[in-house]
């Protein structure tokens, strides 16, 4: 007790000295806390600058990185545009060949017959002609049997999951039982929540089986308590989409109240031809593949076209237009229009009008086909070299807007589909105009005794307008301003403005329009004020990482609730940095490629700004080549430093665009220019090896290539002779056997990044450093 008492005492003494210290300071002391307080402040200071600091640096990195993000994004979007562009430029050529030309040598329209108007084998027309195809003891995949139960479905399920293959036997038997519940059913489909508590609705998949698995998972499989409306784009894209749409298909066969689909613009056989839906079949099936894309053809004519909630939520896959027309739609005969890319065949015979008014078309039509561009002649207008760099950019400006150009009649000016580039070396015949361009006449101009009366046009036929509806249906767009316009960035179907949106949904009654055909980086998109939202179920959809899919439920009270998921392999080991490098890293490439396929037109157009052959421009002439020749409406100025360099007066070097690529295999043989040609539209000839390539063996003979070539040069406006096809086919006929094989001529006109494994992707950390 007394130590207790000591150590007290003694610890008051010390708090008693300490309170007389600092009541009583020493000049010392005082000193050395009022330093200690500064330090202190100082300190405080420099702490909040540096935090302020930091909070800046960190804010003007991450949206560095958000821009590299949005123009990634947008060159994504940009390439696939101009890509059904091409395929709209094609298909458009197809029909005004088939329809207005003689054959070029014989062959090459029957080819055409048979992409546009394919034959339907006997064989198919016997409703159980798969009882004839035989499955073998061996085959050890999933067994299905008719009509379809949830053990067969489950069965289906779990084979997929397993990289099964269905067969052929079981696929053709299953489409035939599709397409006879289709063609039960209506163009719109009308559904009610009052008989579950909330509908399913997805956008896009294009082939993506881990994507509607991992829905299944998180949402529940089809089912009276889980019904769906997948709205269109099944296939192509993706490697799974023979998977995918059989999966869609059993459902639906399973639980038809409950699963619903849409048709979308790749429901479609010629859009199959470029996006890989046919080459996946024909890889799978060898044997029966061609009879199986023929029954996919008609299921997908038949597929319903639009889907309406509680009369209150239209569903379609790509939009309206001012002309679209609910009750129209209702009514006509969808499975007649096998594809939207194939305007019904009109003649001016059909107008019933004279010769005359047939020779005033055919001048409109002429006129038409090769539009000026007022904007190509305002950017050049302040250069010397104007007129030249004018036929340099009015030939690109001219094809472009041929891709634009409205296929609407007196019907409709909101629609548009890509009119093919007029052929010089062909005699057309008696009905001039392509029918993929009809002309926009307020008045014909017909024959009355000695002289010409204006008349007014008669109205399309029903088949014209039934085919622009579906087209609109199914291609459209929105867009912010009022009003309908031509869809000039894909080149078929429509822009629709919030106005247009009201109007119809006042129309008809309805409160809300869902539409899926554009991919969107969150999965969804609202616009006009709510009006419209777009859905998109494809997560990864442009590279790993690149957006998220995403899906709506709708309960009794009709609002939407949206689920977003992304399939995740490598993608959540990767910080937010390194995924966006590594779709950056993706895009650039796919862009290089793209210049590198205009490499002359692109060269020309810096030279005729570069009249000293310095080798450089300036930023901004630069810029202007590349938006007039490519036509992709990308910020090029941003991208500039990573597509050229500049050079040491500011300009940029402009043949550093092409420095980091080259050919796959160098063709001495061939010209410079025809190796061009062939880089740029490789794509659309192995659409026509496709066709070709009857026996399915990946070969044709040089005389095939001949035809093939012949087609291509009247659709591009060249003329080549049959010897420097010849040195062409004997180039690419690397093992000189005499036949030509597609993977010999893809690896032959394909674009090589000369860097591909020498460069290392930086570090989050020297990516940080590079803002420092």
């Amino acid at each position: 007790m007394g130590c207790g008492t000591s150590v007290a005492t003694e610890t008051q003494r010390k708090i008693v000295e300490r309170d007389d210290a600092i009541k009583t300071p020493s000049p010392a002391l005082s000193k050395t806390v009022f330093e200690d307080q500064t330090h202190r402040v100082t300190c405080a200071c420099i702490s909040m600058k540096a935090a302020v600091l930091i909070q800046r640096w960190y804010r003007r990195y991450m949206a560095r990185l958000e821009m590299r993000r949005r123009y990634t994004w947008n060159i994504f979007q940009s390439i696939e545009y101009a890509g059904e562009q091409d395929q709209l430029q094609l298909s458009s050529f197809f029909s005004f060949m088939l329809d207005n030309f003689t054959p070029l040598n014989g062959n090459e329209l029957d080819l055409i017959s048979q992409l546009l108007d394919p034959v339907v084998d006997p064989w198919l027309d016997s409703q159980t002609c798969y009882n004839l195809i035989p499955v073998p003891e061996t085959y050890s995949g999933p067994r299905l049997s008719f009509p379809l139960n949830v053990s067969d479905t489950n069965t289906l399920l779990n084979a997929f999951k397993e990289q099964q293959t269905l067969h052929a036997r079981y696929v053709i038997q299953l489409l035939y039982e599709t397409k006879k519940l289709l063609k039960q059913m209506p163009n719109i489909i009308h559904l009610s929540t009052s008989y579950t508590k909330e509908i399913t609705v997805c956008g896009d998949l294009h082939g993506r089986l881990d994507d509607l698995l991992l829905i299944f998972y998180k949402n529940g499989l089809p089912s009276a308590d889980t019904p769906y409306v997948f709205n269109g784009d099944f296939v192509d894209r993706g490697k799974k989409s023979v998977e995918v749409v059989i999966l869609l298909f059993a459902y639906f066969l399973l639980y038809p109240d409950y699963m619903h689909l849409n048709r979308g613009n790749h429901e479609d056989h010629i859009m199959n031809l470029r996006y890989g839906f046919t080459k996946e079949v024909m890889l799978k099936y060898k044997t029966h593949g061609r009879e199986i894309l023929q029954l996919f053809q008609d299921v997908f004519s038949l597929l319903p076209v639009a889907t309406v909630i509680d009369g209150k939520v239209l569903i379609v896959h790509g939009g309206i237009s001012d002309q679209t027309d609910l009750d129209f739609l209702s009514s006509i005969e969808r499975h007649k229009v096998k594809s939207a890319l194939r305007f019904p065949r009109y003649s001016l015979e059909q107008l019933d009008i004279g010769q005359a008014s047939r020779q005033d078309k055919r001048v409109r039509s002429n006129d038409s086909s090769h539009p000026s561009s007022s904007r190509s002649c305002s950017k050049n207008q302040r250069s010397p070299s104007s007129r030249k760099r004018q036929r340099l950019f009015s030939h690109q400006d001219s094809n472009a807007s041929t891709s634009s150009s409205s296929s609407s009649s007196s019907y409709s000016s909101s629609s548009s589909l890509c009119s093919p580039r007029t052929p010089s070396c062909l005699s057309p015949r008696t009905y001039p105009s392509s029918p993929s361009v009809p002309v926009s006449l307020t008045l014909l101009q017909v024959p009355f005794l000695d002289s010409l009366s204006s008349v007014p046009p008669p109205s399309p036929p029903q088949r014209e307008q039934e085919w622009k509806q579906i087209v609109d249906i199914l291609w459209s767009d929105p867009k912010t301003q009022d009003g309908c316009s031509p869809n000039t960035f894909r080149g078929g179907g429509c822009y629709f403005g919030p106005d247009v949106t009201q109007r119809l949904l006042l129309q008809h009654g309805l409160q809300l329009l869902i539409r899926s055909h554009e991919c969107k980086q969150e999965g969804y998109e609202l616009c006009h004020s709510g009006q419209v939202i777009t859905i998109f179920s494809a997560s990864n959809y442009y590279e790993e990482g690149s957006n998220r899919g995403a899906y709506i439920k709708l309960g009794r009270e009709l609002v939407p609730r949206f689920y977003q998921y992304q399939v995740s392999k490598s993608t959540r080991k990767l910080t937010l940095t390194q995924r966006v490098r590594v779709a950056e890293g993706s895009a650039l490439r796919a862009l290089k490629e793209k210049l590198f396929a205009h490499r002359s037109e692109l060269l020309a157009g810096f030279q005729d700004f570069d009249q000293q052959f310095t080798g450089s421009v300036s930023v901004s002439e630069w810029a202007q080549v590349l938006e007039s020749i490519l036509r992709l409406d990308l910020p090029w100025r941003t991208l500039r430093p990573q597509l050229a360099r500049l050079a040491p007066d500011g300009g940029v070097e402009y043949r550093s665009c092409f420095e980091d690529m080259g050919p796959g295999c160098p063709l001495p043989q061939v010209t410079p220019n025809l190796a061009e040609t062939l880089f740029r539209y490789r794509t659309d000839i192995e659409i026509i090896f496709n066709i070709i390539d009857k026996d399915h063996s990946g070969l044709i003979s040089i005389e095939e290539f001949r035809q093939t070539w012949r087609l291509f040069s009247a659709h591009l406006g060249v003329d080549i002779d049959d010897s420097a096809i010849d040195d062409l086919a004997r180039s690419i006929d690397f093992n000189k056997d005499g036949s030509i094989d597609f993977t010999e001529f893809l690896e032959a006109f394909r674009v090589v990044h000369k860097l591909d494994g020498k460069d290392h992707p930086p570090s989050d950390k020297m990516d940080l450093e590079k803002y420092l």
